[in-house]
């Protein structure tokens, strides 16, 4: 008993330690993980992008497979793609999986204002009724990565005062993946998700009418679709321009 209890004891400290270079692993992934799906989503890294692990990993002072755990999350959510002997990329979404996730987007929004209206309150309505105004004064004078930024965050916040996380965690999925979708066949390039949109959205809300803030999101989200031209050539002709614009 002596003997297993000394052996316990001389385990604590490498437990101890082991467990905090987990949790800083952990929070390491996590930052590169955020860092990624921020440069994916802005535009930063188009689809079709190699990812340099080993850039990766000297940026952050950690090691590969460190980055290989968190590039496995970002495939794992579709947002990067390994290619067989060739390494990881950014994804390039087919032409079915964009139409997928445009059909998914449609559902996941009409479900959530139905929620919304349940169970936001007025306070939370007018924060988001706020939000666009913001959006408004940031396509005026702002610049292209705020517009960027921006252009998707009405659709998250509106999530949020559904109170459900897992809805709202599958929406944030989608529109990530969209992202992509919108760089690699936009063929009608704006720089707004339609503040003026947001806007009639949230008056529909705030007069209790479900029926006029879904009719509002799907007019608003065909807006959106009728930006891309979803062919094999439009997203051929996007990669292209990707190439030119790296190396002239």
């Amino acid at each position: 008993m002596k003997k297993t209890r000394r052996q316990n004891l001389k385990a604590v400290p490498a437990t101890t330690n082991g467990t905090t270079e987990t949790v800083d692993n952990d929070d390491v992934s996590e930052r590169i993980r955020n860092t990624l799906a921020a440069a994916i989503g802005e535009g930063a890294l188009k689809p079709g992008t190699k990812i340099l692990e080993e850039a990766i990993a000297e940026h952050f002072g950690v090691s590969r497979t460190v980055v290989r755990g968190a590039l496995g999350v970002l495939e794992s959510d579709h947002l990067l793609e390994r290619k067989r002997n060739r390494g990881t990329f950014v994804a390039e979404p087919s032409i079915e999986q964009a139409k997928n996730l445009f059909e998914a987007r449609r559902k996941l929004e009409r479900m959530l204002l139905e929620l919304v209206i349940l169970r936001a309150t007025s306070d939370e309505l007018d924060a988001l009724e706020r939000l666009t105004d913001e959006e408004e004064h940031i396509h005026r004078h702002g610049d292209e990565k705020s517009k960027t930024v921006l252009s998707g965050k009405f659709h998250i916040v509106l999530a949020d005062l559904a109170g459900n996380p897992v809805l709202t965690e599958m929406l944030s999925k989608v529109v990530a993946r969209l992202s992509l979708v919108m760089a690699l066949y936009e063929e009608d390039r704006k720089d707004d998700c339609g503040a003026d949109h947001h806007r009639m959205i949230v008056t529909a809300l705030k007069a209790k009418d479900l029926a006029k803030a879904q009719d509002l999101m799907d007019h608003h989200l065909a807006d959106i679709e009728g930006r891309v031209r979803l062919t094999e050539g439009q997203g051929d002709r996007h990669t292209f321009m990707a190439v030119l614009e790296n190396f002239s």
